[in-house]
């Protein structure tokens, strides 16, 4: 990395938290649309094709919300790892680099660039995120059959 460690660590978290943005900016627009569709939704004179689309719209306003409500969570989850300190052990908020990827702990958004190197943002709770929890410079583990070090922890 060339720029500081604590400058690249908080750009992973920005663009982290641009992803989860964009999530909760989609599910509130998504949501927004399919409510005024319903509001325009007028009753026609065949029932049960009224009924049939009024269903699916509250399908759509349901699905839509779960959705936000659970962009909101991540987005919860992602500010608590905004500060997190260096503590030797591997936590949540941790940037750590293992002898086969860069890895974030913090939230699940998938594979990122920052600055021109790629790494991955997951979760505490994934199943590499759970082996990687306590685990400090030098450790070993395996994971999907493949043997793996943490060489450092920022």
């Amino acid at each position: 990395m060339e720029i500081s460690n604590k400058l690249f660590k908080e750009a992973v978290y920005l663009r982290c938290l641009d992803a989860v943005e964009d999530r909760i900016n989609h599910a509130e627009h998504a949501l927004l649309q399919v409510r005024e569709a319903s509001r325009n939704e007028t009753k026609s004179s065949a029932g049960d094709k009224y009924e049939t689309t009024r269903e699916m719209m509250q399908q759509d306003i349901d699905r839509n919300s779960s959705q936000l409500y659970e962009a909101k969570r991540i987005l919860f989850q992602l500010e608590q790892c905004k500060d997190a300190a260096n503590s030797g052990k591997v936590g949540s908020g941790s940037l750590v680099k293992t002898s086969q990827a860069l890895l974030y702990i913090a939230v699940s958004v998938g594979q990122l660039e920052v600055h021109g190197q790629l790494l991955f943002a997951i979760s505490p709770a994934s199943p590499l995120g759970r082996l990687l929890i306590g685990k400090e410079c030098g450790d070993g583990f395996v994971f999907n059959g493949v043997s793996q070090t943490v060489e450092k922890i920022y």
